[in-house]
């Protein structure tokens, strides 16, 4: 059973997170990569029907829409390669442009030798990555998850009766259906900064700040004082409101160097503003003791 800390107590770690945290934006921290982001490390794209890897500007284009769009594996093809697959497309879905050659013949002449008797001929198509689609597999050996199942962050999740949805390509809390969508747990893998587990759950407990602030639970606002900068205050607080919490429930001692580099892409809000991280740590530690309260014991 989680034991509750003192206020005062909690006070003093929130402080410390936090001014370590500014600390670090400050210093310049180096560039943040979501954890399940992509690059040239999944391999070269490769078609699903056919086994081929993509080639010249197509394995370029590939992978920058993979980074984009956060794809975690490197299986493309078109609509219609999808359905003889058995697989389909989801409703909605845009397709990215890939350029194959065409070889036309030409017509022969004393002025060419045989090689040089035909053009080629650009033509687009749109290829869909596998994150895109439903109903198809890769195959190969199943990837082995690297995140480990701590119990008691499962419970203090459960205990909220949030709802999380494994499964998706980017991690986001939907307010409209009030519900978080997480990445599948093996997309998440080792960095320099942080474990599998830890980029996890401090993604999961990030957008769990995030659900926190809904209309009929904390119905987090900032009035007029931030305008068009109230998203990158959200933020913070949810950044802040996810070290809280890690550092509460054991996940992580420190804040990591890439929460603080993610923070800091919200740094033109603090040069506006220099209570603002004060602000945004004191939405978070309501956050915190919100999402808490689900787990302390009922009164007799």
């Amino acid at each position: 059973m989680r034991t509750s800390v003192p206020s005062t107590e909690r006070f003093d770690l929130y402080r410390t997170v936090t001014d370590k945290i500014v600390a670090a934006i400050e210093a310049g921290a180096g560039d943040f990569v979501m954890p399940w982001h992509v690059s040239a490390a999944t391999g070269r794209p490769t078609n699903a029907l056919t086994g081929h890897g993509y080639r010249g500007v197509n394995v370029v284009a590939l992978w920058a829409e993979a980074v984009r769009a956060g794809y975690a594996t490197s299986w493309w093809a078109s609509y219609r390669q999808w359905e003889r697959l058995g697989a389909q497309v989801r409703r909605g879905e845009h397709g990215t442009v890939v350029v194959f050659y065409n070889r036309l013949n030409t017509a022969p002449t004393d002025d060419l030798d045989e090689s040089d008797q035909y053009r080629l001929v650009a033509r687009a198509f749109r290829v869909f990555n596998i994150d895109q689609v439903d109903g198809w597999e890769p195959p190969g050996p199943t990837k082995v998850s690297l995140v480990e199942t701590l119990a008691e962050v499962e419970a203090f999740v459960a205990a909220t009766k949030a709802v999380v949805v494994n499964g998706g390509v980017h991690a986001c809390y939907r307010r409209a259906e009030d519900r978080i969508d997480l990445p599948i747990r093996d997309r998440f893998r080792n960095t320099r900064t942080s474990t599998a587990s830890e980029a996890y759950y401090g993604t999961l407990l990030h957008e769990l700040t995030h659900w926190s602030g809904a209309p009929h639970r904390l119905n987090r606002t900032f009035g007029t004082r931030f305008g068009d900068n109230d998203y990158a205050v959200e933020e913070l607080v949810a950044e802040l409101g996810a070290a809280f919490l890690c550092a509460d429930l054991g996940i992580a001692n420190e804040p990591r160097p890439d929460h603080a580099a993610y923070v800091a892409s919200w740094l033109q809000v603090l040069n506006d503003d220099r209570r603002a991280i004060f602000t945004a740590a004191a939405k978070a530690n309501e956050a915190a003791a919100f999402l808490q309260a689900f787990s302390e014991p009922t009164p007799a």
